[in-house]
């Protein structure tokens, strides 16, 4: 329920603003009550890596939109922006989390799996030094304790940046074929991105208009807008080989 609200507070499901910051933060609040509150139990490294969870991605608050609202993925962001703080924080709650469930003999859940993945971008000095096939081993540890279709496109995500799109677009497309998505924004999304980067730029135009029409917001449906005119026009030839890409990185902004 915690992790729900603070979703909600992060990417709001509807309306024109992105961000529900006093709903995020009072998710935030709630969760360090509950780590307080499970002290000494077998739950608290869980709890505590949700909170580092939390704390990861609300760092980025200041930085993933623009003056205009308007979003700003996770490699186009100003990471001098971000709460470093909280990042330290959160660097630090999941390492004693991992030490606190080596004494419990406890598995990484969910939580402290996502909160691994979140660190390996919140650490990296730029967008091309995160480690993405360490992503891609988290997301399949991830896919064996909660899996889900969610969970499987971002794997996808991730294998596309560290293997290459066509290796990324194959998973994408068995994931489209199964329709475990349909009516997710963030597949199709996806899928165009890698369809430009290969050059495929017609079949890219469908996916990102599909994409559009399904976003949930209008600050998401600004954004697939604003890439669908530019995969239209002959500049975005120039791009279509760069390795940190627009879409697949709001995949990672939607976790």
């Amino acid at each position: 329920m915690l992790y729900l609200m603070f979703n909600e507070g992060y990417s709001a499901t509807g309306g024109d603003s992105l961000i529900r910051e006093s709903l995020a933060r009072e998710a935030i609040r709630l969760n360090r009550l509950l780590v307080s509150l499970l002290a000494g139990s077998q739950q608290e490294p869980e709890a505590m890596g949700l909170l580092a969870l939390m704390l990861f991605h609300h760092a980025r608050r200041s930085s993933r939109t623009d003056a205009a609202g308007d979003l700003v993925t996770l490699e186009e962001q100003d990471r001098e922006l971000w709460d470093h703080a909280e990042v330290a924080e959160a660097v630090a709650l999941l390492a004693a989390a991992e030490r606190l469930g080596i004494s419990h003999r406890s598995r990484p859940g969910s939580y402290r799996v996502q909160a691994a993945i979140a660190a390996c971008h919140m650490t990296a000095r730029t967008p091309g030094s995160t480690d993405f096939a360490r992503v891609a081993l988290l997301y399949d540890s991830l896919a064996q304790i909660a899996p889900s279709p969610v969970v499987e496109l971002n794997r996808a995500v991730a294998v596309a940046m560290s293997q290459g799109p066509e290796a990324g677009l194959a998973l994408i497309e068995q994931l489209d074929r199964s329709r475990s998505l349909e009516g997710y924004y963030l597949l199709p999304a996806a899928k165009a991105d890698l369809l430009r980067r290969l050059g495929r730029r017609s079949e890219a135009r469908d996916e990102y208009q599909r994409a559009r029409e399904l976003a949930p917001s209008e600050a998401e449906r600004r954004y697939l807008g604003k890439r669908l005119a530019e995969t239209g026009s002959a500049s975005s030839s120039s791009s279509e080989s760069t390795p940190n890409s627009n879409a697949t990185s709001a995949v990672k902004e939607k976790k």
